[in-house]
């Protein structure tokens, strides 16, 4: 593709989907999708069998760049406790920004309810991704228990995303202190 092409319908209904579904939540209905990204029902239908499976098309299509705004670069940049400190500076940071919305896959997981609808499966492995990151550097950092670490770590995550998201708190001066007492207690250097 060229700088000056159009994106396809596909690429814009993937864009629709993701973009509405942060803004709005997942019970956008096609007719708004469709009008949203210039494309028909029948033409959406073509490219997806069903809404379910262009939101979950659409969470998987942005998990690269989600995963690549929250970690650190490489596997040697930085102390295990560095490189955690480092996704919740960048959650702070993210979370400064008046669209900030929270975690868009948490947001999924709770507006479906259903663990086993497609965009929730979806959902699911990118929020284990992140707690196996977590997991993975207690383990490098020493932890003691790097299991209750990597969980406690995750929850800290989502539910400082959700206050921030729903703008009940901000995360500056809240979240490093918070980190740090985790890291301290379960010995990661």
């Amino acid at each position: 593709m060229t700088m000056d092409a159009k994106p396809g319908s596909r690429e814009r209904l993937l864009d629709a989907a993701a973009t509405l579904a942060y803004t709005e939540g997942v019970g956008i209905g096609v007719e708004a999708l469709c009008r949203t990204a210039g494309v028909s029902k029948r033409s959406m239908y073509q490219l997806f069998e069903s809404k379910d499976a262009l939101l979950a098309a659409s969470l998987e299509r942005r998990a690269a760049g989600y995963a690549a705004r929250l970690l650190p670069e490489g596997d040697a940049a930085g102390t295990p406790r560095e490189r955690i400190l480092h996704v919740f500076a960048e959650l702070a940071a993210q979370s400064a920004a008046p669209e900030f919305r929270g975690c868009p896959y948490l947001a999924v997981q709770i507006e479906l309810k259903d663990p086993e609808h497609p965009a929730s499966r979806v959902a699911r492995r990118i929020k284990l991704g992140l707690t196996d990151f977590f997991r993975t550097e207690a383990v490098r950092g020493g932890a003691h228990d790097p299991e209750l670490l990597a969980r406690q770590l995750i929850l800290l995550f989502d539910g400082a995303s959700a206050r921030a998201g729903i703008k009940a708190d901000t995360l500056s001066g809240l979240i490093t202190p918070t980190v740090v007492t985790l890291l301290d207690a379960a010995g990661v250097a």
